[in-house]
């Protein structure tokens, strides 16, 4: 194959850019997936085994001499009595409190939690006073998730859906492989955030560490501050009107919108040229990563 120098790539359309780089598209086919909700269903879809909650019935629990795995059960049993609104006192920063939530729920932690807070959620709404450790929302698919302090590492790994919103910073590999949904940070995000992001928005106020979305293949990451550097793959695009007027809205729904609004915000996008990954050498793939 000739020779294909930077001026020429730039030239080219996608598909020019896969055969004059010595690789072939291959469209991927898989089992096909049972579906839980008739999509052409006009109420609010929800599991068939849901407990129906109300959220005006609330309760506590006190976890102070509990285990996780306790404390995840009494939250079971408290929904299929039909409470909506549940407060958690004293969690002491136990881990993966709150996991497995498949249903509405109002979830109230007072203090902090360890590592995998509220992951694998699909419709509760919960805030934490205090402080996350590492993994807080992973792989979360809808809801909504506040954070009123810090949070750790992977924060919102594999995230599918909803909001995952932090107050103040968080650490490094902020949503690794994320795959939807929404993160807002409204301080600083450590290195490698956004790291193979596949979809969804992220948002920090403050600034981003070093290689911001290495290796995204699409998603959009917006930052409000400085960039330490960007990853493999990931570019400056404009910031549009449209983008602008969502940021507004959505940090003023959660009282995030810096005093100067948002026309500062750089927004980073996939430059697309990693889309055909798979069909890298062992030893190109060795050199990106």
């Amino acid at each position: 194959m000739a020779s294909v120098n930077d001026f020429d790539l730039k030239q080219m359309t996608q598909d020019e850019r896969v055969k004059a780089l010595g690789m072939t598209s291959e469209q991927l086919t898989g089992r096909s997936m049972f579906m839980e909700f008739d999509a052409g269903a006009s109420e609010r879809f929800l599991y068939p085994w849901a407990p129906d909650v109300d959220f005006n019935k609330r309760t506590e629990i006190d976890s102070d001499e509990m285990t996780s795995t306790e404390v995840n059960e009494e939250i079971k049993k408290l929904m299929n009595e039909g409470y909506g609104t549940i407060v958690l006192k004293n969690p002491r920063g136990k881990h993966s409190l709150g996991v497995g939530i498949l249903s509405k729920l109002n979830l109230i932690i007072e203090g902090s939690t360890g590592y995998f807070g509220v992951g694998l959620i699909d419709g509760p709404n919960v805030r934490i006073t205090g402080r996350v450790g590492w993994s807080c929302g992973e792989n979360m698919m809808s809801g909504t998730v506040l954070i009123e302090k810090n949070a750790g590492s992977t924060f919102g790994a594999a995230i599918r859906g909803g909001d995952l919103v932090c107050r103040g910073s968080v650490g490094s590999r902020t949503g690794i492989d994320m795959k939807g949904g929404t993160i807002l940070v409204g301080g600083d995000t450590g290195a490698l955030s956004g790291f193979m992001m596949q979809r969804g928005r992220m948002v920090v106020c403050g600034n981003a560490g070093k290689n911001l979305g290495d290796s995204m293949y699409d998603g959009t990451i917006y930052v409000g501050g400085e960039i330490k550097s960007l990853g493999v793959d990931a570019v400056h695009a404009e910031l549009t009107d449209l983008d602008k007027s969502w940021l507004t809205r959505k940090l003023t729904q959660y009282g995030m919108l810096p005093k100067n609004g948002v026309d500062h915000f750089n927004k980073i996008v996939a430059g697309k040229m990693l889309w055909n990954y798979d069909n890298l050498e062992p030893s190109e793939k060795k050199l990106i990563l």
